[in-house]
């Protein structure tokens, strides 16, 4: 009976421990960071005014990478100048940002990032700091004006977006049928767009400006609404209270709308 009640209280102390241990891994994210000295940010590169890798400078710049320095200027308790040295940019898309953030290989991901029920299920999301949504942008040639020209159509999406259910729900709805192409990256749907492989690119509005040229037509169409938000792996509840708590202030004392009219974005 004793050798038993040896055993039972062995168990349980195990238990315990791993609980205390597994408890003070989600603690201690912020600790981890700052022991680390370098915030990892998962971020587009290849969309002008939210997440762009400037070929000029090698540098990224956009609304979403100032949001990344006033994160980490709250946590390492510096100037955003200072913050600019403390963090360490990856770039993602739609396929990659969620693996990469559920790896440990970034901590937060900043990357246009839409906030739907389904996503709160897997990541944490803080208050949206931008709400932007879909919208078509097409060749001025094409004789597309507007979703009614589309039936029959291709339309280019990026993989693993939200952009496909939206376009189908709303052309659904005017009864318009047509089909889908989905790419890894927006300058490849760029390029199918000008080569004829597809005869729409579809996405956030925001996003299609920076792809328009003179070639191009952004249509009118405005549909489904897209929320981004910050996002932080599930267990991590420390870092993700001072995001959404950094992104408030900045809604607050007017630092987001001014980054917001930086980078034409209002």
């Amino acid at each position: 009976m004793k050798h038993i009640s040896k055993k039972l209280l062995s168990l349980l102390l195990i238990t315990l421990l791993l609980f205390s241990l597994n408890g003070c891994e989600k603690k201690d994210t912020i600790a981890t960071i700052k022991s680390a000295e370098v915030l990892k940010v998962g971020c587009k590169q290849d969309v002008l005014n939210f997440g762009y890798l400037n070929p000029d400078t090698n540098q990224y710049e956009g609304l979403e990478i100032n949001i990344a320095y006033e994160i980490a200027a709250k946590i390492f308790n510096c100037s955003l100048e200072e913050a600019k040295n403390k963090v360490a940019f990856t770039a993602v898309n739609a396929t990659t940002r969620g693996p990469l953030l559920d790896n440990g290989d970034i901590d937060v991901v900043l990357a246009t990032f839409t906030i739907t029920e389904e996503r709160k299920e897997s990541w944490n999301f803080s208050t949206s700091y931008y709400t932007d949504s879909v919208g078509f942008l097409v060749l001025k040639n094409s004789g597309i004006n507007s979703a009614s020209d589309l039936e029959g159509k291709i339309i280019g999406v990026s993989n693993a977006a939200t952009t496909k259910d939206a376009v189908t729900e709303y052309l659904t709805d005017k009864n318009v049928s047509v089909s889908f192409k989905e790419f890894d990256t927006y300058p490849s749907v760029k390029v199918a767009l000008s080569s004829g492989n597809v005869d729409v690119f579809s996405v956030d509005r925001g996003i299609l400006s920076s792809y328009a040229d003179d070639t191009t037509l952004l249509l009118e169409d405005r549909f489904k609404e897209q929320d981004y938000g910050a996002a932080t792996k599930l267990e991590n509840k420390e870092l993700a209270e001072l995001v959404d708590g950094v992104i408030k202030d900045m809604i607050a004392d007017g630092r987001l709308n001014t980054y917001k009219e930086q980078y034409n974005l209002q």
